[in-house]
């Protein structure tokens, strides 16, 4: 069972019964997206290096909140975005009209987001003229892709509830998706997390959490 609620920051996310968790933080969605994903990800990613253009990987894509708001920075900051995200079990349109996140984004990417997220799920749709969206309905480990990507967005529920994602063998089929250069960020982490993460050659460092975490983990690929 599904059910909106209010987080620390007043935006809202949503309580899924069946796993037990939030699919954001409890402290506040809005600000741990943006500070988790949006600026120590993507962000950070183009403030070291000069691109107009970047491909993003997101591992359980969930509400949308945090393509949305990727989607709005590289508008604004005309940047092309071509973003995909792994989702396997797709809230509803409904559903993620009823997070309210509309009002955090510009009209034209939320209403062009809805129109188009159920044809997302069959392949590339235009959000705007920077931005374009795909979505994959499968499980972490069935996803394939001939592409690589700058930025990989680790969003799965907490491992204390998804065991399987955060195993040894989940994150080396993530990163190998990561090209070289790219940043690996996710909203843990752990002893065992940092040990799979390096073992894969990357350089991982402790970055400021969002509130109510002390820290959270970037990881880069060496070029």
């Amino acid at each position: 069972m599904l059910e909106i609620v209010i987080t620390g920051d007043g935006s809202k996310t949503i309580y899924n019964s069946e796993v037990g968790e939030n699919y954001h933080s409890k402290h506040g969605a809005l600000q741990e997206s943006r500070h988790v994903f949006l600026q120590s990800g993507l962000v950070h990613f183009l403030n070291n290096n000069e691109r107009k253009k970047v491909a993003a990987l997101e591992v359980g894509f969930g509400t949308g909140l945090n393509f949305l708001l990727s989607a709005d920075y590289c508008v604004k900051n005309q940047i092309d975005l071509d973003y995909t995200g792994i989702e396997a079990y797709p809230l509803s349109e409904e559903m993620i009209r009823q997070t309210g996140y509309d009002q955090y984004v510009p009209k034209g990417i939320w209403n062009n987001f809805m129109l188009q997220y159920a044809d997302s799920l069959n392949g590339s749709v235009v959000i705007d003229e920077f931005c374009k969206l795909q979505l994959a309905s499968c499980k972490l480990a069935g996803f394939k892709s001939k592409s690589s990507f700058d930025v990989i967005y680790f969003d799965a529920f907490a491992s204390a509830y998804q065991p399987e994602m955060w195993s040894a063998d989940s994150i080396a089929h993530t990163i190998q998706f990561l090209k070289p250069g790219g940043v690996f960020v996710t909203y843990a982490i752990t002893g065992n997390l940092k040990r799979a993460v390096k073992s894969l050659g990357l350089k991982v460092e402790k970055a400021p959490g969002a509130p109510g975490k002390r820290e959270m983990l970037r990881a880069t690929k060496p070029a």
